[in-house]
């Protein structure tokens, strides 16, 4: 079933990270009114090095304690979504993207919440002044097996929807498992995660 008319936007509240407006939909039976929170577009970056990918650390309210994440945030309206998931990325963790490829697109919500999200990933990088980086941001960045990272998720240490989403997305088109180990084997790799050394300061977890 299709909308006969949606009515226009009105502005109850906005700022400069997010608007709420409310919109009438009106269907032939029945009126939806819609109070629509748009927080823009927002793109997210996984770094890869071999079978690892980098993860950051950073205070989230809502969970209240330190959210494991991959480095992403809001597209500037100038910017396209490339250059705002590089940015994010030098921002996030000091590393200069070379080499960026698209990895997945989605929509956390489909009525009331509007933040498209674009997804890439990049294995070639170099590490950038530590100017580059925004520390009050991120407490920590630590290089994660990927199997590891996605047992992560299912244990409820990895929450946060865009980091989810990646993470599978590039274990099932990119991810090789070997003969002795199928894809939804509980076994990882005897493999420690690797905290990234780097002149600026971050403190540890």
């Amino acid at each position: 079933m299709t909308p006969m008319r949606i009515g226009p936007k009105q502005i109850v509240y906005q700022n400069q990270y997010q608007q709420i407006y409310r919109v009438s939909v009106e269907f032939e039976t029945f009126i939806k009114e819609l109070f629509v929170n748009d927080y823009g577009r927002r793109a997210g970056l996984l770094f890869v090095k071999g079978d690892s990918i980098l993860l950051v650390r950073q205070y989230r309210f809502l969970v209240q304690q330190l959210a494991w994440e991959i480095p992403g945030g809001k597209i500037d309206p100038n910017e396209t979504s490339e250059e705002g998931a590089a940015r994010e990325g030098l921002e996030e963790t000091c590393l200069r993207c070379k080499t960026l490829k698209p990895l997945l697109y989605f929509h956390p919500g489909l009525d009331t919440f509007d933040n498209p999200t674009f997804l890439f990933y990049c294995d070639e990088f170099e590490e950038a002044p530590a100017e580059s980086l925004h520390p009050h941001e991120v407490t920590d960045r630590v290089w994660m097996p990927l199997a590891r990272s996605v047992e992560m998720i299912f244990k409820g240490e990895i929450v946060d929807s865009m980091t989810i989403a990646a993470l599978l997305a590039y274990q099932v088109r990119f991810a090789k498992h070997s003969k002795s180990q199928k894809p939804n084997s509980k076994k990882i790799p005897n493999k420690k995660p690797q905290r990234v050394q780097r002149k600026s300061k971050i403190s540890p977890v």
